[in-house]
């Protein structure tokens, strides 16, 4: 009993999925002006390690799932240990945190609060479509750049447009593929009563939506590289961005001939290839930078 809790707990973390979110931290590394390169280690440890691990098992315990999840094509099922680690890690990661800076920290404390609301019953952000969408859009992508620029940070400056436009690049990558990851779960979500985005736009609209938003962080990565004199950058991401966009249109392609092939198998085909690409070019950017 004690080894299938410890298990179902484990997967429940979706440690791999973290890595999803990695190329955000990268960015930030990238263009900070001076790396504190303590800090930068311990941004990575919290975030990686810590919260977004704790938000996973948040949403977990909280969905307490029957079908497939990201990463977990048959979740098992959730009990009060996943919630109890949840808290463990999350306020582990708070603490940590404040070995950054007290700023870092409340940022921490704020991106625990949405993500726990997102999922939380009694609150349950995740039901209201256009409001889920702009707490992933802005606190996955924008907030959480910002926060690793400044923490990583030895001599961060000030706010600046360039920083926002950064932001907002991650905002719209996080936020392109948001519907899609919803996408094979219009289901289950209807049975809960979570009316989210992909089941507002429809299969159609929630590719059409993707390609909206994924473009306009074409065109903002096109405009700060180029506001840099570096559009090289730019045009390594197109390079980048070649394989996934493929995908994307024989993945429409399909699910317009048969709406079963908007499944599992192909969101998790997708969000692989996305995070793999987008890993190799901002890992990139870090290594020259």
């Amino acid at each position: 009993m004690v080894s299938g809790n410890i298990r179902s707990v484990l997967l429940h973390l979706r440690l791999p999925f973290s890595l999803f979110l990695l190329p955000i931290f990268l960015f930030a590394l990238s263009q900070a002006p001076a790396i504190n390169n303590q800090k930068a280690i311990l941004v990575f440890f919290i975030l990686h390690l810590f919260i977004y691990p704790a938000s996973n098992a948040y949403n977990s315990y909280f969905d307490k799932d029957q079908g497939s999840i990201a990463l977990l094509k048959t979740p098992p099922q959730v009990n009060k240990s996943l919630f109890e680690t949840a808290v463990i890690l999350e306020w582990a990661g708070v603490a940590l945190a404040l070995l950054v800076n007290i700023e870092f920290a409340i940022a921490m404390i704020v991106y625990n609060s949405f993500s726990k609301a997102y999922s939380h019953p009694k609150i349950r952000i995740k039901k209201y479509p256009v409001l889920s969408f702009l707490v992933i859009f802005i606190f996955q992508g924008f907030f959480i750049y910002y926060a690793c620029y400044k923490g990583v940070s030895s001599n961060s400056g000030q706010f600046s447009i360039a920083i926002f436009i950064a932001g907002m690049i991650c905002s719209c990558l996080i936020g392109a593929s948001y519907p899609l990851t919803q996408i094979y779960q219009h289901e289950e979500d209807t049975k809960r009563g979570d009316k989210t985005l992909s089941i507002l736009l429809g299969i159609p609209g929630s590719f059409v939506f993707s390609a909206i938003v994924f473009s306009a962080g074409f065109f903002l990565l096109y405009y700060y590289w180029g506001t840099q004199h570096q559009l090289f950058k730019f045009y390594v991401f197109i390079a980048f961005a070649i394989p996934l966009i493929l995908y994307f249109l024989w993945w429409f392609y399909q699910c317009m001939k048969d709406g079963k092939n908007a499944s599992y198998e192909n969101t998790m085909r997708m969000t692989l290839l996305s995070a793999s690409l987008m890993l190799i070019y901002f890992g990139w950017l870090f290594f020259i930078s």
